[in-house]
């Protein structure tokens, strides 16, 4: 049964992007019920987007997600009398189906900025790779002016000893 729920779970996690990108193209049936809901003044304007998941807060696509799952479980209960449709393949699938809302939520916001900002981004990679060859070109010839200031210095005269210096001043 453990198998069962996890096909589920990942059944329902694409469920949940499908929807999601689904309504993210357009929303005419939550704007069907809408208008059977709501009196005129309350109805959803022409310009807005909002679906039954897409531009949702989570506690509303917690609610439509059950409810649908909870009208699909009974149907099939009617139409299957075997006892399939469990507490916990429900739970996974709801909560299955509002990952997958997310992550089509989060691909969707990543591609926008990545969109938005596609000109900037190519010219912060260029900086960047420009800023590395200037880094490693110091480094190098850093590297290289160390080598010559080692050459170049002169050896020092070996100094003196002591019993030497002591000699010298005529104490030995």
């Amino acid at each position: 049964m453990l198998t069962l729920e996890i096909i589920l779970f990942v059944a329902a996690i694409l469920f949940g992007i499908v929807w999601y990108w689904k309504e993210s193209k357009g929303n005419g049936i939550y704007r069907f019920f809408n208008k059977l809901m709501n009196s005129k003044e309350l109805q959803m304007k022409e310009t807005e987007t909002k679906g039954f998941v897409y531009g949702q807060p989570f506690l509303l696509r917690l609610v439509f997600v059950a409810v649908l799952f909870l009208i699909g479980i009974l149907v099939v209960r009617f139409l299957i009398p075997i006892d399939i449709a469990t507490i916990s393949a429900f739970a996974s699938m709801i909560v299955g189906t509002l990952i997958g809302t997310y992550i089509a939520g989060g691909i969707f916001k990543s591609a926008a900025v990545i969109d938005e900002h596609s000109d900037s981004l190519e010219d912060l990679v260029q900086n960047t790779i420009e800023k590395g060859k200037d880094l490693i070109e110091d480094l190098r010839s850093d590297n290289k002016e160390e080598v010559k200031k080692a050459e170049e210095k002169e050896p020092e005269a070996p100094k003196k000893s002591a019993r030497d210096r002591l000699k010298d001043k005529g104490y030995l």
